[in-house]
């Protein structure tokens, strides 16, 4: 574990304090140029992969493959939509009691957990459902026409 960060990092996780959301890579690197502190964006994942690596920060990778940067706080956990890529946060962590007890049996200090679970929001599920009948509608149709054409 390392006390001493560099200056790089401590910038970065001040920045991820003061954000009230997990953000990218790329926001970091546009946020800490917009501030006047040029910094390259190899540097900003070498920076975030160490923090992450004295568990001072998690990552989120979302569906599309993109990852999310926060501080290590209260566990959050969400329910994304595969459809639409809306994440819903969860408030309540059905994990906590399994992970004490992970840590307890396995003598294993863990930093954070993440908990996802993906499937459709009701949005793209009504979406999905009507262009279905749609699909019918147009099926039938198509078969109706052919049949009086007999």
């Amino acid at each position: 574990m390392k006390s001493d960060r560099t200056r790089s990092q401590e910038r970065i996780l001040q920045l991820l304090k003061q954000c009230d959301r997990a953000i990218s890579a790329q926001d970091i690197y546009v946020e800490l140029r917009n501030g006047d502190r040029a910094v390259g964006l190899a540097t900003v994942y070498r920076a975030l992969e160490s923090l992450k690596l004295e568990g001072l920060i998690q990552c989120r990778t979302l569906p599309t493959g993109e990852s999310l940067y926060s501080c290590v706080q209260a566990d959050r956990h969400h329910l994304t939509c595969l459809h639409c890529g809306e994440s819903i946060p969860i408030d309540e962590c059905p994990a906590e009691q399994l992970e004490h007890r992970l840590e307890s049996l396995h003598q294993f200090k863990i930093y954070y957990h993440t908990l996802e679970f993906f499937g459709v929001c009701l949005t793209c599920a009504s979406k999905e459902v009507n262009n279905s009948l749609d699909r019918q509608v147009i099926h039938l149709h198509h078969h109706h026409s052919h049949d009086r054409s007999t």
